[in-house]
């Protein structure tokens, strides 16, 4: 099985066995080729079979295909048990489709229709029989359309309307995109497989295109996930930031609900619209338990607004940024120590709210698990850029008063931050801090998360890149979740010596925003080296920590999403840091500073990369040390500078 060049189709090859009849041979293996390719667009599933007939003589073959559904929640595919489940009916609707009725507990209807060209011979309500007839050398086709529908029965189209409809949308939003080249063709597929997989995973939702987290599992509205996926990709594809934006501005907590962890003007951690959860059988319908979810979403809102100039759009979220802002000096810092922490409010909600959300995910030396509420040390840095990105959108906006107040908060925090989280000793930030204020000493790879936050003293800069880099923490293919030297290092486990490749992004942005761009283009090519070892060049959600062996590929974690948003950005966010981006749309500027390409690549070509309404094309060239930008095109009054 493949997927075609654009990635629209999974193509696959199958043939027959030896088939017998009465005792004897009725077909030699090897005769009959079935080309089987489908694609998914549309809340519907079309599939084409090509039956070719290789032999020398005509063919009158009987073609079987059994069908079912069973209408499971996707916590159900996971392994949950359920003690009651809704009622199916089968229907044999017209003599070519078959309908499926499911009446969910939730109270919703739901339906799947298989329809059939040509019609079969005959047709039950879990099986259809064709009986081809395909002269020697010839082919015949059956075409198969699955569609879903909630309450309403949806409209089908054929197949060649909707795989042509389906090239159409991709050409047309390729016209708009940023597009990256390199002069490696290896690095090239890897970087064109991530732009591949996130167009995939990006959804046209009502409030615009919205990256969803990953497949099979994670499939629908995150909050964490596609607000760091919109922050990777910002420079490539503006338009997500601004649908990622509004789609969470809309969900914006408005009350106190202790069974979904939500506090007003909390941003959504996670939504889910699958049966068990509307009747809370899990409790993700509308789910708040992310810590650090409100704030980024003020560092997205920040960002967005910078390279865009879009201050109508920011007047529009402006009332939901205060929210959040007024959540983290409210109830996301209860005892107003000035940091802000979780602990969950029922014994259904996540234990860990930060993006090592594990049951085990904050300890102690001792390999104890740390007493809420906890404090995460890159939240503090999240909300450190938070302020810091309020203050210039509040000065746009013309409240020089709330922007004044904003950074002195900024620079307070910095201060306390530095005090009580800094760990000498270790050379690290504790990992939190506990329910008693006390630091949570485990050396983890969150430290690295403050670097991209900047909230880190440069000094302290320099050790944690020299501990992240060590071989206590560096595998080889990436930097590990926890350095081998904590009490429940792992390498096989989900966040406690694993590799994510988006947390080597988000590391690997603070080393360049610090200086260290030979230590973030170290990262880029560990990870880049672990790409090319994965099936599709495609970086999964996370792979073990494992030391990187000679002659070995990086070992799979074996439920790891694939794709998943925030790996597919790792390597293009990793990319901007190395070329020193800094778009400006306020002065329409695009800065290069102190460029530099990874190892493997002597030349990046960059075409149509917006600043505001204008847009400037140039080419990045390393040789013999030395690099060179060259400006191809500058539009709208936009211009490009290297510092």
């Amino acid at each position: 099985a493949t997927l075609d060049g654009n990635d629209l189709q999974l193509c696959c090859d199958l043939t027959n066995t030896d088939v017998y009849k009465d005792g004897s041979r009725w077909l030699h293996k090897d005769v009959v080729h079935v080309y089987r390719t489908t694609f998914v667009r549309n809340a519907a599933l079309r599939q084409r079979l090509v039956f070719t007939n290789y032999g020398n003589v005509d063919l009158k073959l009987p073609v079987s295909l059994i069908f079912d559904c069973d209408f499971a929640d996707i916590f159900e595919v996971r392994g949950m048990r359920r003690e009651h489940r809704g009622n199916t009916q089968r229907f044999v609707d017209t003599p070519q489709s078959v309908r499926f009725h499911y009446s969910g507990l939730d109270g919703i209807v739901r339906e799947t229709s298989v329809h059939f060209e040509p019609a079969p011979a005959s047709l039950k309500d879990t099986s259809a029989l064709f009986h081809l007839n395909i002269p020697a050398k010839r082919s015949a086709l059956i075409y198969l359309t699955v569609t879903a529908q909630v309450a309403e029965r949806a409209a089908t189209c054929s197949y060649v309307k909707g795989l042509r409809d389906a090239h159409r949308s991709i050409r047309h939003s390729q016209v708009r995109e940023t597009t990256i080249s390199v002069s490696n063709p290896e690095v090239e597929a890897v970087l064109q497989r991530a732009v591949s997989d996130l167009r995939m995973l990006t959804t046209h939702t009502s409030d615009g295109p919205y990256p969803y987290a990953g497949t099979p599992w994670y499939s629908t509205t995150f909050g964490r996930d596609a607000l760091i996926t919109a922050m990777q990709i910002l420079w490539l594809q503006p338009p997500i930031a601004r649908g990622v934006l509004r789609r969470l501005a809309r969900f914006q907590a408005k009350a106190f609900d202790s069974d979904a962890d939500a506090q007003p003007g909390k941003i959504l951690h996670e939504m889910r619209g699958g049966e068990m959860a509307t009747p809370r059988e899990i409790p993700f319908g509308l789910y708040y338990g992310s810590v650090d979810s409100t704030p980024l979403f003020i560092v997205l809102a920040g960002a967005y607004h910078a390279i865009s100039g879009d201050t109508e759009f920011l007047r529009e979220i402006w009332p939901n940024i205060l929210l959040a802002l007024a959540w983290i000096d409210g109830p996301g810092d209860p005892d107003q120590d000035g940091f802000v922490e979780y602990a969950r409010e029922t014994d259904s909600g996540l234990s860990n709210q930060g993006w090592k959300d594990s049951d085990d995910a904050v300890f102690n030396s001792d390999g104890s698990l740390a007493r809420g509420p906890l404090a995460l040390v890159e939240v503090q840095g999240y909300v450190y850029s938070a302020k810091v990105a309020a203050s210039r959108m509040a000065n746009t906006l013309g409240d020089e008063s709330l922007s004044r107040r904003l950074r002195a908060e900024a620079e307070a925090l910095q201060e306390r931050f530095e005090k009580e989280f800094w760990l000498s000793d270790l050379g690290l930030y504790a990992l939190a801090l506990d329910g008693n204020k006390k630091p949570v000493r485990a050396r983890s790879s969150n430290a690295g998360h403050v670097l991209s936050s900047g909230i880190a003293s440069s000094d302290r800069a320099a050790r944690i890149t020299e501990q992240l880099t060590s071989s206590n923490f560096f595998s080889g293919w990436g930097v590990r979740t926890i350095a081998t030297s904590e009490a429940r290092y792992n390498p096989m486990s989900y966040h406690n010596g694993s590799v994510w490749p988006h947390d080597n992004s988000m590391i690997a942005a603070g080393f360049a925003r610090y200086g260290y761009g030979e230590k973030a283009g170290l990262i880029f090519d560990s990870l880049f080296d672990a790409a090319i070892e994965m099936d599709q060049g495609r970086l999964p959600e996370l792979f073990c920590g494992f030391r990187r062996r000679p002659g070995r590929a990086p070992i799979l974690y074996p439920v790891a999403c694939a794709p998943q948003a925030w790996a597919s950005g790792a390597l293009l966010h990793i990319l901007s840091s190395l070329l020193g981006l800094e778009i400006d749309a306020a002065s329409r500027t695009v800065k290069l500073s102190a460029p530099r390409l990874p190892s493997r690549v002597e030349e990046i070509s960059v075409a149509n990369l917006r600043v505001g309404e204008g847009s400037v094309d140039f080419v990045v060239k390393a040789k013999r040390g030395e690099v060179t930008v060259d400006v191809l095109a500058e539009r709208g009054q936009a211009r490009l500078v290297r510092v």
